[in-house]
C-alpha cells in the first residue's frame, strides 16, 4: 500500500512539475528581455528568479524520473536519493541568485539607473500570474517531498518578486525615487534566504541519515520497549532515504519465553501505525549482542 500510494504521489508530482515547467520556460524569455529593456533591476531579479525556477523545475522533474528507475545489483535502493540531490542543488543556485542581487543592488545604489517604469510593472503582472498558477499546480505535492518543495519555494520567491517589481515600478512612476528599484531587490533576496537555509539544511539531514522531521527518536525506543516479549532496546536507526520514506533498523533483545517472529511482528505493527514507518529491519536476541553472545534472527 505504502508503494502504491507513492506511486501515486510521483505521477502527480510529475503532472505538476511539468506543467509548472511549461509556464515559466514560455514567460522567462519575456522578462529577461523586458529586464534589461526596461532597465529596472528589480525587474533583473526577478528573471533571475524565474530562471532558476525553470531551472529547479527541469531538475526536480528529472530527479522524479530517474527516481522511478528500479533498483539494480550496484544501487540496491535505486535512485530516490536523486530526489534529495536535487533539492539541495536547488537550494544552493537560491544562494547563489541571493547574493548576486545583493551585490548588483549595492552597487545600483552607488549609480542609480534610468527605469521604465510601465513596462516594468506590465511584465511583472505577468509573471505574477504565471507564478500564481504555478504555485497553484506545486501546492499539493510540496509536503511530501522535498524536491516539489524546493521548486515551490523558488516559485514562491519569486512571486513575491513580482509583487515588489510591482510596488516599486509604481513607487518609481509616481516619484521618481530610482533607489526603490534596487530597495526591492535586496529586500527579496534577504526574505529568500532563510527559507532557503530551511530547505538546505533538511537536504543536508536526509543526505547524512538523521532522524527525519517530525519523529521523536526516545517515543520510538519506548514504544518498541513497550512491546510486549522486548526486554532491550539497541543500535536503533532512523533514516530516510529520500522525502517521506523513513526506514528504521534496531536490535530487540527478547524477554525469557517470548516467541521472536510474534515479537517482530508486533513491534513492526506498532511503528506502521504510530510513526508510519514501513520500512522495518529488526534483529531478535535472546542475549544481548553487546555482550559477545548472540542468538539471534533477522527480519
Amino acid at each position: 500500500m505504502g508503494s502504491g500510494h507513492q506511486h501515486h504521489q510521483g505521477t502527480s508530482n510529475k503532472r505538476a512539475l511539468t506543467l509548472a515547467l511549461g509556464l515559466t520556460g514560455t514567460f522567462l524569455i519575456v522578462e529577461v528581455i523586458a529586464g534589461f529593456w526596461t532597465g529596472s533591476l528589480a525587474l533583473i531579479s526577478d528573471a533571475a528568479h524565474m530562471l532558476t525556477d525553470t531551472a529547479g523545475l527541469a531538475i526536480a522533474l528529472a530527479a522524479i524520473n530517474i527516481g522511478e528507475r528500479p533498483a539494480d545489483s550496484r544501487r540496491t535502493f535505486g535512485y530516490q536519493r536523486f530526489e534529495i540531490l536535487a533539492a539541495a542543488f536547488n537550494a544552493v543556485v537560491l544562494f547563489l541568485v541571493a547574493g548576486y542581487i545583493l551585490f548588483e543592488g549595492y552597487k545600483r545604489f552607488v549609480e542609480p539607473q534610468e527605469i521604465q517604469s510601465l513596462p516594468m510593472m506590465l511584465v511583472a503582472t505577468i509573471g505574477l500570474g504565471v507564478n500564481l498558477v504555478s504555485m497553484r499546480l506545486l501546492s499539493s505535492g510540496k509536503d511530501s517531498s522535498l524536491n516539489v518543495k524546493g521548486a515551490y519555494l523558488e516559485v514562491w520567491s519569486d512571486m513575491l518578486g513580482s509583487f515588489g517589481v510591482i510596488a516599486a515600478g509604481l513607487i518609481i512612476w509616481l516619484t521618481g525615487w530610482r533607489w526603490v528599484d534596487p530597495l526591492v531587490a535586496i529586500g527579496i533576496g534577504l526574505w529568500v534566504l532563510p527559507r532557503t537555509w530551511t530547505l538546505l539544511k533538511e537536504t543536508i539531514n536526509v543526505l547524512l541519515e538523521g532522524v527525519p522531521e517530525g519523529i521523536d527518536l526516545d517515543a520510538v525506543r519506548n514504544a518498541m520497549l513497550g512491546t510486549p516479549g522486548v526486554r532491550e532496546v539497541h543500535d536503533l536507526h532512523v533514516w530516510a532515504l529520500t522525502s517521506n520514506a523513513p526506514s528504521l533498523s534496531a536490535h530487540l533483545v527478547l524477554a525469557d519465553g517470548a516467541d521472536a517472529d510474534a515479537t517482530r511482528s508486533s513491534a513492526a505493527e506498532i511503528l506502521e501505525s504510530r510513526f508510519h514507518i514501513e520500512h522495518v529491519t529488526l534483529q531478535t536476541e535472546r542475549t544481548d549482542c553487546r555482550d559477545g553472545r548472540e542468538d539471534h534472527g533477522l527480519h
